[in-house]
């Protein structure tokens, strides 16, 4: 798939489709405003959504001035920190409510840089899902630990593994989706949190068989705040993953072990 160069574009996508950036938060108050800066100055058109999870440093309160002044932008209120998977859920349904046909996931922190948003968006029109990867040839991690670097290597290893699937960077949260994907996946039913939340909706993308594709990025590690990925959150992935996979070969196994309907006229059968 050739790719453009990040730069600004006004119509991301196909002619006349509005793009949504959902933007989860819980105490990012000192990079919202930038992220969003950022963002509009690589794609004017987008509009954004800030799903803020209660934040108590007043990242939504921020994001309200924000919106009042920019009508491009919006805010979503949740009531307490319920994880990112639930945010991005609660993203989506309001994305396909109010019309929107590709929509974004993207982080507040900096980790994802708004200006390589152009080279996801040009992918879109050949593909249902598009999955910014470090992993794919010119993609990189910049000022990560090694140890950090190594357990998302490692889990997408695993999960490429056990599920059978291509994907190099299926824990990655910079992706675009059409809209008609999610609504396909009934996205509005997955409960997992973190990676395996990203590894959840890529899988079932998978399994519909629709079109995924991946372009390189550069993740660059927060300069402000603390990561939210816990041990806890990668002790679900493991456990999750492992059993989706371990479905999925059982699955395959009694699908090669049932037996095959006759296509065609038996033996001594009269004609």
């Amino acid at each position: 798939m050739t790719e453009e160069a990040p730069g600004s574009v006004d119509s991301p996508g196909r002619p006349g489709d509005r793009t949504l950036v959902i933007i989860p938060t819980y105490n990012e108050v000192l990079t919202i405003e930038n992220a969003i800066e950022r963002l509009h100055a690589s794609v004017p058109a987008a509009h954004v959504l800030v799903v803020d999870d209660g934040s108590p440093d007043g990242t939504g309160a921020l994001a309200d001035q924000i919106s009042r002044r920019d009508q491009r932008v919006h805010v979503l209120h949740r009531p307490g920190k319920g994880g990112l998977g639930a945010a991005y859920v609660a993203g989506f349904g309001w994305a396909l409510d109010h019309g929107y046909d590709i929509v974004v996931e993207m982080d507040a922190d900096g980790s994802h840089q708004p200006s390589e948003l152009p080279r996801l968006l040009a992918a879109i029109p050949e593909a249902d899902l598009v999955l910014g990867s470090r992993y794919v040839p010119g993609g990189s991690v910049v000022n990560w630990p090694k140890h950090r670097e190594w357990l998302s290597r490692a889990g997408n290893t695993y999960t490429r593994i056990l599920l059978g699937i291509r994907l190099r960077d299926a824990t990655g949260g910079y992706r675009a989706f059409r809209s008609s994907a999610l609504r396909t996946i009934d996205v509005g039913q997955v409960r997992s949190q973190g990676y395996c939340f990203q590894v959840d909706i890529a899988w079932r993308v998978v399994r519909a068989g629709l079109r995924v594709a991946e372009v390189p990025i550069t993740f660059v590690e927060r300069e402000h705040g603390e990561s939210k990925m816990g041990a806890a959150i990668v002790r679900e992935a493991l456990v999750r993953v492992t059993r989706w996979g371990l479905e999925h070969r059982a699955s395959q196994l009694m699908s090669m072990l049932r037996p095959r309907q006759p296509t065609g006229r038996r033996e001594h059968e009269p004609s």
